[in-house]
């Protein structure tokens, strides 16, 4: 049984996807602000989870075990690239764009009107989002 404020135990992989159809979903339904969390989410979930195949360092529950890895994905992108380049890990972050597509982006931005949102920005964190997506299904068949 778990303690009620005991987390439950990461799983970057899961996390990664189902972010992923959730802001599809949320996309497809016109909930822009919404989608555009998911994304950043899903994301960053996906970075982890091939930090983690790699061998970042992890606690009991999951989690990054180094403070510099518990970040969201607007500054977790340039530790990522330089994460997984120090351990042969070009294959994948070659598989990204080099500029960070999610500067913009903040997990803050959740407490925001839903107006605030422009189509720009969210056309590029999907994209980014998806090209996340489509490097950890590179690094689950390598």
């Amino acid at each position: 049984m778990r303690g009620q404020n005991m987390p439950r135990p990461a799983d970057f992989v899961d996390a990664h996807h189902r972010h992923w159809e959730d802001a599809e979903l949320l996309f497809q339904n016109a909930r822009w602000a919404s989608a555009d969390q998911m994304y950043g989410f899903s994301a960053e979930c996906g970075l982890k989870a091939v930090m983690r195949a790699l061998g970042m360092p992890v606690d009991a529950t999951g989690a990054p075990a180094e403070r510099e890895h518990r970040r969201h994905v607007q500054d977790l992108w340039p530790v990522f690239r330089t994460f997984v380049q120090g351990l042969g890990g070009a294959r994948y972050s070659g598989r990204l764009p080099e500029n960070n597509p999610f500067r913009d982006w903040s997990h803050h931005d959740r407490y925001a009107h839903r107006g605030h949102w422009e189509e720009a920005s969210l056309e590029r964190h999907r994209d980014a989002a998806r090209g996340v997506l489509n490097m950890v299904q590179f690094a689950r068949q390598d």
